[in-house]
């Protein structure tokens, strides 16, 4: 019996064992996205790639899968570490850890291990003492533990630079570049970047070699965005937004500003107009960060106030709109902006604030677009039947989380039994390493943090606060 031959954008066209291919139909994995049909065949091959492409494009498994495919000997005691994968963020670095572990299901005891600022070296270390095949971090953790000597990059074959360019932005070029230096030479880099600064050419110039490159337009199709204009003086700029909101009525929404100063003052406005609105921008707290991130992913806030270089790497399923409070003055960042919203099937809206002043910003987005901008008048978007939208969730912190060996499965189960809630009832479960975030229905948030607070978790006593 012979086999049909796969089609271009099938997983089956590739060259991954047959163990691989029948792990991404589970996963659900159906057809390659634009920038894993252009780089895999590629990075399989074995070349250094340059690829440049966006947060959702798919990514992750387009440097992933042959990152996988190149482990060999996994999950042995004290083994060497085989792969490594640069980040600019923790929230990044998990996302890419949790992919990767997916991605190996088909391989028996691959162990991926988190390295990343905010977390104790301690218990790092010892999961390195166990073994590590593959280490996802921070360029700065990953340098911390080659200066302790508590790892060691020498059998690295597959060196990834996720969001080069925002790491490079954050100035680790230093950081990398001695990372870099650690690990084999023979190795296979990948460099993926959402934008092209000149750092990414010294970096390539200087650790790749002779690259593939690969480009994806991050463009999104006109019928699944609908792109809004709206002319403002700067006195309106902040009030526009809150018209806006009360107009459209969007359950969740991410507005964009160029400065964290601009973020805040925003927050500020909104929070005294009752809506639920948290800032994300670079000088948070960890912890701040990872309680402001939950809230917005878990359905606990609707306006996520936050700077570019904050929300990139943030990936929101479900996400109904973004508003760019100011434009920005790189019009492939206006792309990445609204390529936030309408993912999958899912239809999205953007809208875009700018005073005459930012008119030149708007040229140079019609020009990368190839079409002229929808324009509104501020005046004619009208509050909406129904009122302020509250967000449907609230957010509740129990502390104590992985180094309890808390799981997902027991706080649903004291859920259930200590307060009588329904799974319908419970939205995300965040089990950090020392807190556990539970999203639940806003209205029976208060009653079930008192209970759950009289009641155990895995037969301990647990203290618990809303957020």
């Amino acid at each position: 019996m012979t086999s049909s031959p796969a089609s271009s954008d099938s997983f089956g066209a590739l060259r991954l064992s047959s163990a691989s291919l029948s792990n991404l139909e589970q996963l659900g994995y159906t057809r390659m996205t634009p920038i894993q049909a252009a780089s895999l065949p590629l990075t399989l091959a074995g070349h250094d790639l340059i690829a440049q492409a966006s947060t959702g494009s798919g990514k992750t498994a387009a440097f992933g899968l042959p990152l996988v495919e190149r482990l060999t000997g996994a999950g042995s005691p004290g083994a060497a570490v085989q792969a490594v994968v640069l980040c600019p963020t923790r929230e990044l670095a998990d996302q890419v850890t949790q992919e990767i572990r997916r991605l190996a299901r088909s391989r028996p005891n691959v162990k991926v291990v988190t390295l990343c600022g905010g977390v104790a070296l301690r218990g790092q270390v010892q999961s390195l003492e166990h073994g590590a095949d593959v280490v996802v971090g921070t360029p700065g953790r990953i340098l911390d533990h080659l200066e302790r000597g508590s790892l060691s990059l020498a059998g690295v074959n597959t060196l990834v630079l996720d969001e080069a360019d925002r790491m490079l932005d954050m100035g680790f070029f230093d950081d990398i570049a001695k990372v870099v230096r650690q690990c084999a030479k023979d190795r296979q880099t990948l460099l993926f970047s959402a934008t092209y600064p000149e750092g990414i050419d010294k970096l390539a110039s200087q650790f790749m070699r002779a690259p593939q490159t690969v480009k994806v337009e991050a463009l999104h199709s006109a019928h699944k965005i609908r792109q809004v204009f709206v002319e403002v003086s700067e006195t309106e700029r902040l009030h526009a937004v809150s018209m806006l909101l009360a107009h459209f009525r969007p359950e969740r929404t991410l507005a964009f500003c160029n400065t964290k100063q601009q973020c805040r003052d925003l927050v500020e406005v909104l929070q005294a107009q009752g809506y639920v609105a948290l800032a994300l921008y670079g000088e948070l707290e960890q912890r701040e960060r990872d309680q402001v991130l939950v809230q917005f992913a878990n359905r606990s806030c609707s306006v996520l106030v936050a700077t570019d270089v904050a929300a990139r790497g943030l990936d929101v399923e479900g996400l109904e709109a973004v508003i760019n409070v100011d434009v920005t003055p790189d019009p492939e960042v206006h792309i990445h902006r609204i390529g936030r919203t309408g993912r999958g099937d899912a239809e999205g809206l953007a809208i875009t604030l700018a005073s005459m002043d930012e008119m030149g910003r708007v040229g140079k987005i019609e020009v990368l677009q190839g079409q002229a901008s929808q324009w509104q008048a501020l005046d004619s978007f009208k509050p909406a039947a129904g009122g302020r939208l509250l967000p449907p969730m609230r957010t509740l912190q129990i502390v104590g989380g992985r180094k309890e060996k808390i799981r997902p499965g027991d706080v649903m189960g004291a859920l259930a039994g200590e307060c009588g809630l329904t799974r319908e009832q419970v939205g995300k479960i965040n089990v950090n390493e020392f807190s556990t975030y539970v999203a639940v229905q806003a209205e029976l948030a208060q009653n079930v943090c008192v209970q759950l607070s009289r009641g155990k978790i895995k037969g301990k006593s647990v203290k618990v606060r809303l957020i």
